[in-house]
C-alpha cells in the first residue's frame, strides 16, 4: 500500500538535497591525503615509523651551519710538545664538509674543504686535533644522464693544515658518507641511485597504469603525487655540514703532539653523583609493554635547557610528536628516499616514564639516522645539577621479521656512543667527558626484533658547562 508523500518545508528540502549531493571535485585531494595518512598509520602500526629518529635533511639547514660555526669557535689546537709521530696507514679520519657538493650543480675540479671533527690520537696524545683543515678538489663528477645511469662523484682531499698555515700532503680515500643513501665504492667513488631504486618510482609506475585506464583520475593522481611526494631525484647532493669518514692510505709523519680539545674526565662532584646513580640504575629502557628496549650508554650532567641548546648547536634535531602532518612527512621521506630530521620517535620508558627528551640526526635517507632518548634521573649533583640517563643507537637499514618491520641498528653500540660525544664537543658547551663503569654491566643482547648488539658495558658521562 502506497502512502501519499508528506509535505516538506522549504528549509527541510534544502537540507535533504544537500545531504545527497555528490562530493565536489576537490574531494580527490582529501582522498589522496587520507591515502598517504593511511599508509603512514600502517607503517606506524607495523613498527617501521614508530622508531624513527635522525637529524638534518638534505638541504643546508640552520643546525648544520650552527654546528660548523660552533666547531670552529673552539679553542685553537695547542701543541704541548714537539715530537716525531706517525699516524699509521688505515687510521680513520672523521671530517665535516664545509663546501656544498652536487653532481647537478658543482663543477669538475672545483675546490673542496672539510674540517676534522674528532681528535686522531695515538699513544703519544692527540696527533691530528679537532679543527684541522682538509683541502682538495672534485676529481670525478658524472651526473646521471638517464633513469638507468648512476651519478658518480669522487671527493679527493690531498692536503692537511693543522696549525700556523702549515700544509702537509695527505693520501686518503673516502670510505663513508654518514647516513647517506648512496654507496661509497672501495675506490672512494660515491655511487648514486638508479631512478628505479627510489621508492617513489614504484608509485609512479602504478600511476602510469592507472592513467591509461582512467585518464582523468590518473592525471589528477599524478599532480597530487608530485605535490605530496615530489619527483625522483637521483643526483648526489651533500650540503656543508655533511659528515665524512676517510681512511689514511699512507702513513702521515707529524712533528707535534696536541692537548685534547676538552678534558678527558668529568669533575669530581659530577663523578661522585654519577657513581651513586649507576649503583642502582636500570640497565635498559623498556617498551610500554615492559619488554626490554635499548641499553643505556649515556649519562649527561646539566639542565634541560643546557641539553637542548647543546644538541641544537651540535646539529641534532628534536623529533616531532606523532600527528597526521608529521606522519605524512615521514611517509614522504620514506617513499621519496630523502631525510626527514624531525620524524617522530617511538616511546621507551625508564623509571615509569617515557623519554623526557629525544634527538636525531639524518642526512638524505629515511633508513639511516643517529638517534637517542634521555630520561631525567632521580639523582642530582651536590650543587643540584640534574643527571640524565640516555640510550643512543644508529639505524643503518630496514630489518624485516615475520609480522614486524623496523629499523636495523649497528650492532656495535660503542660507535654511536662515541659519535654522540664527539658531536657534542663541537658545540663548545661540553666541560668534560669520561667513560664510566657500572656494576654488572651488559655487554651483549638482542633487540626487540631479535637482532644482536654488543658493547664494552661502559657509559659515556658528559658534563655540560653551566
Amino acid at each position: 500500500m502506497k502512502h501519499a508523500p508528506q509535505p516538506v518545508g522549504r528549509r527541510t528540502a534544502q537540507v535533504r538535497r544537500g545531504a545527497f549531493r555528490k562530493p565536489p571535485r576537490r574531494g580527490f585531494q582529501a582522498r589522496f591525503s587520507i591515502l598517504i595518512a593511511g599508509l603512514a598509520a600502517g607503517m606506524v602500526s607495523s613498527g617501521l615509523l614508530s622508531s624513527v629518529t635522525g637529524a638534518g635533511e638534505q638541504s643546508k639547514t640552520l643546525s648544520h651551519v650552527e654546528a660548523q660555526t660552533a666547531a670552529w669557535a673552539l679553542p685553537d689546537p695547542r701543541p704541548v710538545k714537539s715530537e716525531s709521530v706517525t699516524v699509521a696507514t688505515g687510521a680513520t679520519i672523521f671530517a665535516r664538509l664545509e663546501t656544498d657538493v652536487s653532481t647537478a650543480k658543482s663543477h669538475l675540479g672545483s675546490s673542496i674543504r672539510a674540517r676534522i671533527v674528532r681528535d686522531v690520537t695515538g699513544p703519544e696524545g692527540v696527533l691530528i686535533p679537532v679543527g684541522a683543515m682538509l683541502r682538495g678538489r672534485i676529481e670525478t663528477l658524472v651526473p646521471s644522464s638517464s633513469p638507468t645511469d648512476r651519478a658518480r662523484l669522487l671527493l679527493k682531499f690531498s692536503r692537511l693544515e693543522i696549525t700556523g698555515g702549515k700544509s702537509l700532503e695527505l693520501n686518503a680515500h673516502l670510505t663513508e658518507v654518514e647516513n647517506s643513501r648512496e654507496k661509497v665504492l672501495p675506490t672512494g667513488v660515491i655511487q648514486g641511485l638508479l631512478q628505479s631504486e627510489v621508492p617513489v618510482s614504484l608509485l609512479q609506475a602504478a600511476l602510469e597504469k592507472w592513467k591509461k585506464a582512467n585518464p582523468q583520475s590518473g592525471q589528477e593522481a599524478e599532480s597530487q603525487k608530485e605535490k605530496y611526494l615530489g619527483k625522483p631525484n637521483t643526483a648526489i647532493e651533500y650540503a656543508a655540514g655533511t659528515d665524512l669518514d676517510l681512511t689514511l692510505d699512507k702513513p702521515l709523519e707529524l712533528d707535534e703532539v696536541f692537548d685534547p680539545v676538552i678534558p678527558g674526565r668529568i669533575s669530581d662532584a659530577a663523578n661522585s653523583a654519577v657513581k651513586e646513580l649507576l649503583a642502582s640504575a636500570p640497565q635498559r629502557a623498556s617498551g610500554k609493554d615492559g619488554k626490554p628496549g635499548d641499553p643505556l650508554n649515556l649519562v649527561i650532567v646539566g639542565s634541560e635547557a643546557d641539553i637542548r641548546e647543546t644538541f641544537r648547536a651540535a646539529g641534532w634535531d628534536i623529533p616531532e610528536r606523532e600527528t597526521s602532518s608529521s606522519l605524512i612527512a615521514t611517509v614522504r621521506a620514506a617513499v621519496s628516499e630523502q631525510g626527514y630530521g624531525k620524524a617522530p620517535v617511538s616511546d621507551l620508558y625508564l623509571y615509569g616514564q617515557r623519554e623526557n627528551l629525544a634527538f636525531e640526526k639524518m642526512l638524505n635517507t629515511f633508513t639511516k639516522r643517529h638517534h637517542l632518548r634521555l630520561w631525567r634521573s632521580p639523582v642530582k649533583t651536590a650543587a643540584g645539577r640534574e643527571i640524565w640517563l640516555g640510550a643512543a643507537t644508529h639505524d643503518i637499514g630496514i630489518d624485516i621479521h615475520p609480522g614486524v618491520v623496523s629499523h636495523a641498528i649497528d650492532p656495535n653500540l660503542d660507535l654511536e656512543r662515541a659519535k654522540v660525544g664527539a658531536d657534542l664537543i663541537l658545540s663548545g658547551r661540553v666541560g668534560g667527558e669520561e667513560l664510566v663503569n657500572r656494576p654488572n654491566p651488559l655487554t651483549d643482547g638482542l633487540t626487540a626484533t631479535g637482532a644482536p648488539w654488543r658493547t664494552d658495558g661502559r657509559l659515556l658521562a658528559i658534563e655540560l658547562r653551566p
